[in-house]
């Protein structure tokens, strides 16, 4: 699917802080759009419904799935995540730059419906620096952290298949990576003459 607006795809492992850094430049470019996924886990800490996710009980989104209502959708640490499929594409169709926030899997089913999509993968900078961050938030009891610890050495290694690779080391560097990349993306030749194809037109290129 070939669309004006850009679409750009972050994961990364629980901990490493993919949230964090998306929220941080949806406040720093106001033509940039999230798309809120659906999932059936519990709302964490100050989530809200419609905000972070929309939280759906396992046969509503399994209905849904069936109906082809998710562009992808996996199952993550126990609970099913989906994207879904009419709010990305009116907004790429009506030239808007998105952003989804999701796992490995979902980027890569992502990655083949929009060939132009960029993959971008957060890591953390080490093992004892994620583990730390998961400790720290305080959301998660001892085993539950050591699930996500053994996840993220699975979903690390997918990070190969991926356009850019941001290190969040220190998060105000991070930002700045995720920031140029999306930027970069932009200014491509194959983006500008989706997205601004009357130019490319005046000027006799298409």
């Amino acid at each position: 699917m070939d669309t004006p607006g850009n679409l750009f795809v972050v994961a990364a492992p629980s901990g490493a802080g993919k949230s964090s850094l998306v929220k941080a430049l949806l406040e720093l470019d106001s033509h940039l759009a999230v798309s809120i996924s659906h999932t059936t886990r519990a709302p964490r800490g100050q989530e809200i419904d419609g905000r972070e996710y929309w939280f759906v009980d396992e046969p509503t989104f399994r209905a849904m799935a069936g109906r082809g209502e998710f562009f992808e959708w996996a199952q993550v640490h126990g609970h099913l995540y989906g994207t879904s499929r009419t709010a990305i594409e009116a907004r790429l169709m009506a030239g808007e730059d998105m952003v989804l926030e999701i796992d490995w899997q979902g980027a890569l089913q992502i990655k083949r419906l929009f060939a132009h999509a960029v993959l971008i993968f957060v890591l953390p900078p080490s093992w004892d620096e994620l583990r730390h961050r998961l400790e720290r938030r305080g959301e998660d009891r001892d085993e539950v952290i050591e699930t996500r610890m053994a996840n993220a050495r699975a979903e690390v290694a997918q990070a190969r298949h991926f356009d850019f690779v941001i290190i969040n080391h220190l998060f105000e560097t991070a930002l700045f990576d995720l920031k140029t990349v999306v930027h970069s993306q932009r200014l491509k030749y194959a983006a500008q003459i989706r997205n601004r194809s009357q130019v490319f037109a005046a000027l006799d290129l298409i």
